[in-house]
């Protein structure tokens, strides 16, 4: 698998894209930590809660208001198998694949163990971040996809009748590879997604949406990003009920004003498909972030993936700046978010500065290991 080198990258250019990748992981998070605590309500059970309107602002979930969960924690470690994957190239070993599973595994350590092993010198920081040892609600999918040392591939993956939201909900970070053509973009983002979500729906969804997140990033309309999708999808064997999920949002936006009830007709049975439909319907019809993501966490089905993946899109769309201010406030991990989000920046756009023939950054290696 190898990737284009991509544009020229000047100071403006630089500080564009560290907004994108920064409004993407932080945006996804706050839509994770706002839809979380409404994740196993319906939304009359969600009006109850916080009155009629609905979930409008964080709310205490694992005793706290601002807390992620386990779809945050896996878009963490996407980010730092892809970081891993690039400096590992220098040694021509190359298969981002494998890098991403090793950066799962890496994941699911923090799901078993009480904490950092100071001991295993090639996780790399984030792996050392304490806060992350914390389990927020796992699906099984996951744990049984990332039990072992086995990694799943499209040959044969884990869990092949798993339609859940969960793998497309770590993919965003694959879309920040702006570098690469977007048929790379989509195929690593597949393979990924089968390491724990082996049935066509889930994986395909995960590479369209890593794809429209692209797009995005490379400055498309939310639109036009969609449009690429599903020209990319129409190749891929089992496309159609993806395909007919993205076309169905587009075709909601003309049908008046948002509602809850459009937006659970949209998310049907909370699979893969209708969340990432959800999510770029809340996407096209919010009037800011704020509004985009409350639209996509109050409704009955999984709201954290909801409110991921809407926070995701949003967030590579307008940068940082257009985040809600207060909730980044309370988000947790957001230091750690920060660091990782400008370390890979860094990487994608000043890449051979830190590590290669010429010579390598000690301290970049020993964040992001070669082993």
């Amino acid at each position: 698998m190898g990737a284009t080198s991509g544009a020229v990258w000047g100071r403006a250019e630089q500080q564009d894209f560290r907004s994108r990748v920064r409004g993407t992981l932080l945006g996804a998070a706050v839509g994770d930590a706002l839809g979380g605590p409404a994740d196993s309500l319906s939304l009359d059970e969600i009006r109850t809660a916080y009155g009629g309107e609905g979930l409008l602002d964080l709310a205490f979930g694992h005793g706290r208001r601002g807390t992620v969960t386990h779809h945050t924690q896996l878009t963490l470690f996407t980010v730092d198998g892809l970081i891993r994957a690039q400096v590992r190239r220098d040694t021509g070993a190359w298969h981002p694949p494998t890098d991403l599973h090793r950066a799962y595994l890496r994941w699911s350590a923090t799901q078993r163990d009480w904490g950092p092993d100071e001991r295993r010198k090639d996780d790399g920081w984030l792996a050392r971040e304490e806060w992350l040892y914390a389990r927020r609600d796992p699906t099984r999918a996951l744990l049984i996809g990332f039990g072992d040392a086995t990694m799943g591939t499209l040959e044969s993956p884990k869990n092949p009748d798993e339609l859940g939201p969960e793998a497309v909900a770590r993919s965003a970070p694959f879309g920040l590879l702006v570098g690469w053509e977007p048929q790379l973009v989509v195929q690593l983002a597949v393979e990924c997604a089968a390491q724990s979500h082996g049935h066509p729906i889930a994986y395909l969804s995960a590479g369209a949406y890593a794809v429209i997140v692209h797009a995005l990033a490379r400055g498309d309309s939310l639109d036009g990003a969609v449009q690429r999708a599903l020209a990319l999808l129409a190749v891929r064997p089992g496309h159609q009920p993806v395909s007919d999920a993205l076309q169905h949002a587009l075709g909601a936006v003309r049908q008046g004003i948002p509602t809850p009830a459009r937006v659970e007709e949209l998310a049907g049975d909370g699979t893969a498909d209708g969340l990432l439909a959800a999510a770029v319907y809340c996407a096209l019809v919010g009037e800011d972030v704020r509004h985009g993501l409350c639209l996509a966490v109050n409704q009955s089905g999984p709201s954290a993936a909801a409110g991921t993946l809407t926070g995701g899109l949003l967030g590579a769309l307008h940068g940082e700046t257009a985040l809600p201010p207060a909730w980044l406030a309370e988000l947790e991990g957001r230091p750690t978010m920060l660091e990782l989000a400008d370390d890979f920046a860094m990487e994608m756009t000043q890449g051979p500065a830190l590590h290669g023939p010429a010579g390598s950054s000690p301290g970049w290696l020993a964040r992001y290991p070669r082993a």
